[in-house]
């Protein structure tokens, strides 16, 4: 049980570290990505999301059938 919730503080973790990469490398564009975002409706921010778990989902399929 333990196990489990060190895999998802990993897994928080590295979501982190991912997300702050661009922000860190240019700052710039980082701004100009989260204004174009927050000007999004609520339909393309859904879209967006939901593409985001789909390919999170592809990607941690790929590493079972492959690791």
């Amino acid at each position: 049980m333990i196990i489990q919730w060190l895999d998802l503080v990993r897994a928080v973790s590295l979501v982190m570290v991912i997300e702050g990469i661009l922000p860190f490398l240019s700052p710039p564009r980082a701004r100009e990505m989260f204004s174009r975002i927050a000007t999004l409706d609520d339909r393309g921010l859904r879209t967006i999301g939901f593409l985001s778990m789909l390919g999170g989902l592809l990607a941690l399929q790929l590493v079972y059938w492959f690791a």
